[in-house]
């Protein structure tokens, strides 16, 4: 059997404009696992109600970020693979979960090389229904629909994992050097409240109160809430940020149903408010600077607390397409190749 790695991140509109982000967003929010509920009512909810508004205002704003090269996140997923390329034998393609880079043009792109057994990397660190689950879910329908001879497996959420943690926590120290930071915000992506309680195994454990993700159970490793936790006290720790200046919020909210707290948008201006006047921002949930870090967080997250009356306020670049990152996806590619397994993941 031949050996190949397909990486999947989010995926882009193919330009910055409402003609081309209005069937990327309709992919998107269409998936049942980013809007859950039944799927008449969310026909009308996408179809009937945001896609009539949303196309024009996120083209907007993706072109307050758009590179000459394209969209920020496939031309640092591209640059990441390639660098990765450099560091393996192994052939390694890169597919998106929405948009037109997709996973089955991936996977096509490994079956011609003649590859049959491949490494599927969610570029995701933390399990959610919304991100890295829906990655996997799909991978496996492509793969079972159009690549029956080839075989699936999956890397782990790597939220926890020492060495990325190192390199997390690297990445970081970098972007606050020379900061007199009042406050560190470790921002990220929001997900339903919802959601955290359908990703519970034992259909119990998660109360969303804070203590269930303090308390060991098998429901961590598919909680989203208790790995961002998580990886904001690992890296609190590998940097001995003080305790009082650290804390975790979620951003990117949709729609009236509860989602996870505090808010970011909320806590931008709370800061502002009670005399926090040098802020710095982290996005751990993404690897790769997108609409979501450089829009929403670096921009409109700088003017919400400078608003507010903040002063100074920086956002730390994602690990993009550091060396070191490259080196540490090259190390799991390797383990894999030579272990034959890794393990498996909880999808339903």
């Amino acid at each position: 059997m031949k050996k190949g790695v397909l990486l999947v991140n989010l995926g882009s509109p193919d330009n910055p404009t409402a003609k081309d982000v209005k069937p990327y967003l309709d992919e998107f929010l269409m998936d049942e696992r980013v809007i859950d509920v039944n799927p008449i009512l969310r026909n009308i909810i996408v179809r009937g109600i945001i896609l009539n508004t949303r196309p024009k205002k996120s083209a907007e704003a993706y072109s307050k970020i758009w590179w000459d090269e394209g969209s920020p996140l496939i031309v640092i997923s591209e640059r990441f693979m390639e660098k990765v390329k450099q560091k393996t034998d192994l052939p390694i393609a890169l597919g998106m979960r929405y948009g037109s880079m997709s996973i089955k043009k991936g996977l096509h792109e490994l079956k011609d090389k003649g590859v049959d057994e491949v490494f599927l990397v969610p570029l995701y660190p933390h399990y959610a229904m919304s991100s890295y689950e829906t990655v996997v879910v799909k991978a496996l329908e492509v793969q079972q629909e159009d690549f029956p001879e080839m075989h699936l497996t999956t890397l782990p959420a790597f939220y926890s994992n020492q060495d990325y943690i190192k390199i997390l926590s690297k990445s970081i120290a970098e972007g606050l050097k020379g900061f007199d930071y009042d406050h560190v915000l470790f921002s990220y992506h929001g997900i339903p409240e919802r959601h955290i309680k359908k990703s519970d195994p034992t259909k119990f454990h998660c109360q969303l109160n804070g203590e269930c993700c303090k308390t060991n159970s098998v429901a961590h490793h598919t909680c989203y809430r208790h790995q961002c936790y998580d990886t904001t006290e690992l890296v609190k720790k590998e940097l001995d940020l003080p305790e009082d200046k650290v804390s975790t919020s979620f951003q990117s909210r949709l729609g009236s149903d509860p989602w996870l707290q505090p808010f970011t948008d909320k806590e931008f201006e709370r800061f502002g408010k009670e005399g926090i006047k040098n802020l710095a921002v982290i996005t751990p949930a993404f690897v790769s600077d997108c609409l979501e870090t450089l829009e929403e967080i670096a921009m409109e997250g700088k003017e919400q607390f400078q608003e507010a009356g903040g002063r100074e306020y920086i956002h730390v670049p994602c690990l993009n397409d550091r060396d070191d990152w490259a080196e540490l996806m090259a190390k799991w590619i390797k383990e894999w190749e030579e272990k034959d397994a890794l393990p498996e993941t909880n999808i339903r």
